[in-house]
C-alpha cells in the first residue's frame, strides 16, 4: 500500500514537470480553471445581491455549501479525470499494454493522468470557503467541522464512482456517453445551491438514485443548525457505499473486455 502511495506520487510529479515544460500553458490554463468558477461564484453573487435569499438560505450559507461541494468535485476531477477519459485509453490501446503490467488496471489508469490544471478551480473553493466561514453565523464546533470534511472526502468518493461507471460503460460501447456529464460537470453547477432547493423529486432522486444529497444537503443543514438530526453530520458516509455498484460494474466490465485491436 505505502509503495503504491509511494509510486503514484511519482508519477504526479512526472506529470507535473511535463507540464512545467510549457510554463505559461500550465498557468494559463490553471488561471482559465480559476476564472470559470470565478464567474459561477459571481452568478450566484449577483443572484443573491438581487433576492437576498433562496428558500430561506442566505448568500453565507449557500456559499459554503458551493464551496464545499466544489472541493469534494475538484478533488476527484483532479485525481480520477484519467477515468473520464477512459474511451480515448480503450481506444488507442493503451489499456491493453495496462493490463499486462503488474499494477491493479485502476491504480495504472488513475496514474495515466492528473489534472494538475484544475487547483485553480480548488484555489477558487477555499476563497469561498474562508469568507463563507469568515462573514456567516455558523459556530464552528467539532461536530460540524467533522461534517463538513465529511461533506468533502465523501463527496470526492461518490464523483469518483461516477467517473468509475463512466468508465466501465466504455467496456461494452468503446466510447464515451455524453448523458454522464450531467452527474459531473451538470452536478457541479446545480450542487451551488443546496439540493433541497430544486424540489422534493430532485432531492428523492438525489437520495436513493445518485446520493448527493447525502453528502451536500443533509449534512449542511446540520451545519448551519436546521437539522432535526444530529446524525444527519454522518450521513456523508452512506454515500460512500455507492462506490459498491461501481467496482462491481467495473469488474464485470473487465471480465468482459476484448481488446480494440489497436
Amino acid at each position: 500500500m505505502i509503495k503504491s502511495i509511494r509510486l503514484y506520487f511519482l508519477f504526479v510529479k512526472m506529470h507535473l514537470k511535463s507540464m512545467m515544460s510549457h510554463k505559461t500553458s500550465f498557468f494559463l490554463n490553471t488561471m482559465g480553471q480559476f476564472l470559470v468558477s470565478f464567474n459561477v461564484f459571481l452568478g450566484v453573487y449577483f443572484m443573491m445581491s438581487r433576492f437576498h435569499q433562496v428558500k430561506g438560505f442566505t448568500y453565507e450559507e449557500i456559499l459554503l455549501c458551493f464551496a464545499l461541494f466544489l472541493l469534494a468535485f475538484t478533488v476527484a476531477e483532479t485525481v480520477f479525470r484519467s477515468l473520464d477519459t477512459f474511451n480515448h485509453i480503450i481506444g488507442n490501446g493503451e489499456f491493453d499494454r495496462i493490463l499486462v503490467r503488474p499494477h491493479n488496471p485502476v491504480y495504472l489508469v488513475l496514474c495515466s493522468k492528473v489534472e494538475l490544471a484544475r487547483m485553480g478551480r480548488f484555489l477558487q473553493a477555499l476563497v469561498m470557503l474562508v469568507y463563507a466561514v469568515k462573514t456567516g453565523t455558523v459556530v464552528w464546533t467539532p461536530g460540524r467541522i467533522m461534517a463538513a470534511c465529511l461533506m468533502v472526502i465523501c463527496g470526492t468518493v461518490v464523483f469518483a464512482a461516477i467517473y468509475l461507471i463512466f468508465a466501465s460503460i466504455c467496456f461494452f460501447t468503446l466510447e464515451g456517453l455524453e448523458f454522464m456529464n450531467v452527474f459531473t460537470d451538470g452536478a457541479r453547477e446545480y450542487g451551488k445551491y443546496p439540493i433541497g432547493v430544486y424540489g422534493k423529486t430532485m432531492l428523492t432522486i438525489c437520495t436513493y438514485v445518485v446520493p448527493f444529497a447525502l453528502f451536500q444537503y443533509y449534512p449542511f443543514l446540520y451545519i448551519i443548525g436546521r437539522a432535526d438530526h444530529d446524525w444527519y453530520a454522518l450521513l456523508p458516509l452512506l454515500s460512500c457505499l455507492f462506490l459498491v455498484p461501481a467496482v462491481l460494474l467495473w469488474n464485470y466490465g473487465l471480465t468482459h473486455y476484448q481488446s480494440t485491436g489497436s
